[in-house]
C-alpha cells in the first residue's frame, strides 16, 4: 500500500468505518445535563449570576488544585482578562507561539499591545525555551528596571505558553526563563483541561492561566472559558473586572473602572457541572484512543502519531499526526482522501505571522514552527469513538 492506502487503513483500523462519518471532536452529553439545565430555566436563573456558576468554579478550583477559578464567556475573555491582571499595558510586546490558535494573539491586540512571536519545538509543540533563552540575550536589554527590546524600543511585558492539542509544555524551564528576565507567565491551557505536568495540573505553573469549554473542548459549556491563579488577590482582581467592575454601595451598582461583560451565565455552568462529573471518563476513552492510534500509525513509514511528553500526561484532546518531511507534499492528499473515507481531518492552524493582520509583528527565527506546521494532521478525537 502507498501512504495514503495506509493512513486511511490506520484510521480504520481504530475506528468502525461502518459508524462513520466522524467528526474531528464532538462533544458528548450522556450525563446530568439536560436535568441542570432545566432546572436552571425552572429557577430562572440562567445569566451570569446563580448557584452552578459557584459550583463550576468550585469544582474547577478542586480538579486543579487552586485557590479559585473565574469562570467567563470563552476562553479569548479569559485571556484578555489574564493579560490585564499581568500588567499589560498598550505598546508593550507579548511573547507567544507562532503555532497557535488566532484568538491568543488577539487577546494581545484587545490590550493594545504587540504579538511577539517565537518558535516552537517537536515533542510537545509548545514554545522552544532554548531556543527563546538565547533570542532575548541577543536582542533585549534593561532599561529602567524594564526588559526592552533592542530591535523595536518597546518593553517586553510577558510570555504566553500553549499546551497544544493538551500536550504541555516544559513550564520548569520556561518558568525560570521568565524568572531570569522578570517577565510575566501566562499559560494559554484552553485546550489542556486534565492535562498534568510533573503532577501539576496544566495551568498552575504560571501566574495566571485560563482554560476553554467552547463546543469542541475536552468539556463544553457550549462557550465558556475560566481564569486559574494560585494568587487569590488576583483571583479576587478578575472576578471584578470580568462583572464590569461592580461594586455595590448603599445598594447602588458603582463601576469605578472601565470592566468587561465576561462572567459566564449560569446556563452554561450548568452544562459544565455536568459534564465535570463525566471528565475522568472523557479522559480515559481519549487516552485509549490515542494508544489505539499509536499502535495504528506505529508501522507506518512516512507518518508519525504525536505522543505526551516524557515529563507529561496529556489529555490528548486533539490527537494529531505528523507526516514526515520527505512527504510533507502529501499531507492535502491525505486529508482529502481520509475526508472522503468518512474520518474529518484538519491541518493546524496557519502560522500567525502568516495572517494580514500580524505580518508585521515582531518575530524570531520560525524555522521549526514553519517546517512543523505544514506536516501536522488531527484526526477525528471524540470521547465516543473506539471500536
Amino acid at each position: 500500500m502507498d501512504l495514503v492506502e495506509q493512513f486511511v487503513a490506520s484510521l480504520r483500523n481504530v475506528l468502525d468505518s461502518d459508524q462513520g462519518p466522524y467528526g474531528l471532536h464532538e462533544p458528548v452529553f450522556r450525563g446530568r445535563e439536560w436535568g441542570y439545565v432545566k432546572d436552571c430555566l425552572d429557577r430562572r436563573w440562567v445569566s451570569s449570576v446563580g448557584g452552578y456558576v459557584d459550583q463550576f468554579e468550585d469544582r474547577l478550583a478542586a480538579l486543579a488544585k487552586t485557590p479559585g477559578a473565574v469562570a467567563t464567556v470563552n476562553g479569548t475573555a479569559a485571556l484578555h482578562t489574564s493579560l490585564l491582571l499581568a500588567g499589560v499595558s498598550p505598546g508593550d510586546e507579548i511573547l507567544l507561539p507562532a503555532l497557535t490558535f488566532v484568538g491568543t494573539a488577539n487577546a494581545v491586540v484587545y490590550c493594545g499591545a504587540v504579538p511577539h512571536f517565537v518558535d516552537s519545538e517537536e515533542v510537545s509543540l509548545g514554545v522552544d525555551v532554548d531556543k527563546l533563552s538565547e533570542y532575548l540575550c541577543n536582542i533585549t536589554e534593561w532599561e529602567n528596571k524594564k526588559l526592552i527590546n533592542r530591535l523595536t524600543g518597546r518593553r517586553i511585558r510577558a510570555l504566553i505558553v500553549v499546551h497544544v492539542f493538551g500536550h504541555p509544555v516544559a513550564m520548569q524551564e520556561i518558568h525560570a526563563l521568565c524568572q531570569e528576565y522578570g517577565i510575566k507567565l501566562i499559560e494559554d491551557a484552553a485546550q489542556a483541561l486534565g492535562s498534568y505536568y510533573k503532577g501539576h495540573h496544566a495551568g498552575t505553573l504560571s501566574d495566571v492561566a485560563v482554560l476553554s469549554f467552547n463546543g469542541n473542548k475536552i468539556l463544553t459549556t457550549g462557550g465558556g472559558g475560566a481564569i486559574l491563579s494560585q494568587d487569590t488577590l488576583l483571583l479576587e482582581r478578575a472576578r471584578k473586572l470580568t462583572t464590569t467592575a461592580r461594586t455595590i454601595i448603599d445598594g447602588e451598582f458603582c463601576h469605578e473602572e472601565v470592566g468587561y461583560n465576561y462572567r459566564m451565565p449560569n446556563i452554561n455552568a450548568a452544562l459544565g457541572c455536568a459534564q465535570l462529573e463525566q471528565l475522568n471518563e472523557y479522559l480515559s476513552v481519549k487516552r485509549r484512543l490515542a494508544e489505539a492510534y499509536a499502535d495504528a500509525f506505529r508501522p507506518v513509514d512516512g507518518v508519525r502519531f504525536l505522543l505526551e511528553p516524557d515529563y507529561a500526561k496529556s489529555n490528548y484532546w486533539l490527537n494529531a499526526v505528523i507526516v514526515a518531511t520527505s512527504h510533507r507534499a502529501m499531507r492535502s492528499v491525505l486529508v482529502q482522501e481520509a475526508e472522503s473515507a468518512g474520518f474529518q481531518c484538519r491541518p493546524a492552524w496557519r502560522l500567525l505571522h502568516r495572517l494580514p493582520m500580524y505580518a508585521d509583528c515582531p518575530r524570531m527565527d520560525l524555522s521549526c514552527a514553519e517546517e512543523l506546521q505544514p506536516r501536522i494532521i488531527n484526526i477525528p478525537s471524540s470521547a465516543t469513538l473506539l471500536k
